[in-house]
This record gives C-alpha cells, sequence and structure tokens, in this order.
C-alpha cells in the first residue's frame, strides 16, 4: 500500500460520527482532534510499547523532553475526554497547555469554573 492509499484508508477509518447501534451518534474520538504531529508521537510511543526512554532515542531528545512533551498531551487529551462534545473553552485550553503557555491545573481549574458558572 503506497502513502497516498494509507492516507486515505486512515481517513476513511478516523472518519467522524459514525453510527453505532442504529440512530445513536458516537462523538469524535479525542484522538482525531490531535493534530499529525501529536499522532504520530502517540503512534510511536504505541510501537515503543510505552518506553519513554526508548521513545527518546527514536526523537533523538532527552527522557525528561519525552516525559514533558507527553504530559502535555496527557492534560490535552483529559480535556478533551472530558467534555467530547467540543467545549470549545477545553480545546481553547488544551491548545494553550500544549503551546506552554498554561499549566494543566491552571487549565483544569479554569475549565471547572467556566462549567459551573454556565
Amino acid at each position: 500500500m503506497n502513502d497516498v492509499e494509507q492516507t486515505e484508508s486512515v481517513k476513511k477509518m478516523a472518519a467522524p460520527s459514525r453510527l453505532v447501534s442504529g440512530s445513536t451518534q458516537r462523538p469524535e474520538h479525542p484522538l482525531l482532534s490531535l493534530d499529525q504531529e501529536n499522532l504520530e508521537f502517540v503512534l510511536q510511543l504505541v510501537l515503543a510499547s510505552g518506553s519513554l526512554k526508548q521513545l527518546a532515542r527514536y526523537y533523538g531528545i532527552s527522557y525528561p523532553t519525552v516525559r514533558a512533551r507527553l504530559d502535555k498531551l496527557i492534560v490535552r487529551l483529559e480535556l478533551l475526554v472530558e467534555n467530547r462534545e467540543r467545549d470549545e473553552m477545553a480545546n481553547l485550553l488544551a491548545n494553550l497547555v500544549e503551546a506552554g503557555q498554561l499549566t494543566g491545573a491552571a487549565a483544569q481549574s479554569i475549565l471547572e469554573l467556566h462549567r459551573s458558572t454556565h
């Protein structure tokens, strides 16, 4: 299978809002909200059997750098999973955490306050 066929195959598998059990729609999977770079990171993590040391070797970076990147990705996914109905505030906060402009704990506090007032 060539690269174009693989890309098309992945797009078909990743199509959002596929029907599940009759007329109920399933929300888009949180992993599909990630950009290509983060999807590749998750893929390499799985292929490394979760070994951060092996992932650090693959990317040619230090273990603490891999750990920090994974921590940011975890916070982003937690925010996305928490509200699968595409809460724009959760998405904004996840982007800020990923960019290193906000800590995960601060993002969580802001999101809780936002939800309690809406």
